[in-house]
């Protein structure tokens, strides 16, 4: 664990603890319902896309993972919204 910042109570030092455990237990379950909603009925990719937004609260990991994948879908939506190429025929 991290050093703890000068001055901070120990009742600070739990509820940023608890916090931590609160976020990576509902982080945890949303991303893996959305795993499981891959096989099965469901928003699969956006439940996971959700669960790691809350994880990346509090977590390095999971915030590098969003960036990868928010940048991979401005990526799609460009090429989606591309115009196709002109054939010079009028």
């Amino acid at each position: 664990m991290a050093a703890e910042p000068p001055g901070e109570t120990m009742q600070q030092q739990v509820m940023r603890v608890g916090r931590r455990i609160g976020i990576a237990i509902a982080g945890g379950a949303v991303t893996a319902a959305g795993v499981a909603m891959l096989a099965l009925p469901g928003p699969g990719i956006l439940t996971v896309v959700l669960g790691l937004a809350i994880l990346s609260q509090e977590f390095e990991r999971p915030r590098v993972w969003l960036n990868r994948i928010k940048a991979k879908g401005v990526q799609v939506k460009d090429r989606i919204l591309r115009k196709p190429p002109e054939s010079g025929r009028d």
